[in-house]
């Protein structure tokens, strides 16, 4: 399940001594797990600061908890530290922190929902901005509201056609088109003005 290297037991039974405290272990858990802003979360806790349900991973000096819910996000991660001239660094890697991308088998919604998730969102995020799924129509349409920096902008319709129409398109098979929905004559602090 996750594999934690010797070279980072060293280094947490070496703080976690230092601190002197009784069952002192170290928590793992998922931020935002599937989403384009998940993270890792790495904390020291006592027995106490536990909420309970987590799994229990048996290192020598110490345990590794790691937060139920969080499991099948950090399946596969792997822990490491490696040492460098100016000290060391802390290696993390989840592969399937941000989810996995859903099969051609999954709904058209499924699909749709990933890839603005995963592809358009985090671009949009650049400019302070973000799209949601409103519907998807019978055949195929889009419908989507922008938000922040996108709601209201001056930009949003060639945002629309040249940046989310053509990822839709290209990533998702059954897509036939995208459609905007938002009042952006309200929108009250876009990236761009009119």
């Amino acid at each position: 399940m996750i594999q934690i290297s010797e070279a980072a037991q060293t280094h947490f039974r070496k703080l976690i001594e230092r601190e002197a405290i009784p069952g002192l272990g170290v928590r793992l858990s998922a931020q935002h797990p599937g989403t384009a802003r998940a993270d890792v979360r790495l904390e020291f806790s006592e027995p106490d600061e536990l909420a309970g349900d987590e799994w229990a991973i048996d290192c020598e000096g110490f345990t590794l908890w790691l937060d139920a819910p969080s499991v099948p996000f950090l399946d596969g991660a792997e822990i490491d530290y490696a040492t460098m001239a100016t000290g060391g660094q802390l290696q993390i890697r989840a592969p399937r922190i941000k989810g996995v991308a859903p099969g051609e088998s999954a709904s058209l919604v499924e699909r749709v929902r990933w890839v603005i998730e995963n592809d358009i969102n985090p671009q949009l995020a650049m400019h302070k901005g973000h799209v949601t799924l409103t519907e998807i129509t019978a055949d195929g349409i889009v419908v989507l509201n922008f938000g922040g920096g996108c709601h209201g902008c001056s930009m949003v319709d060639i945002t629309l056609k040249q940046g989310v129409e053509k990822t839709l398109l290209d990533k998702v098979p059954g897509v036939t088109g995208v459609r905007d929905v938002t009042d952006h004559a309200s929108g009250s602090a876009p990236y761009m003005s009119n």
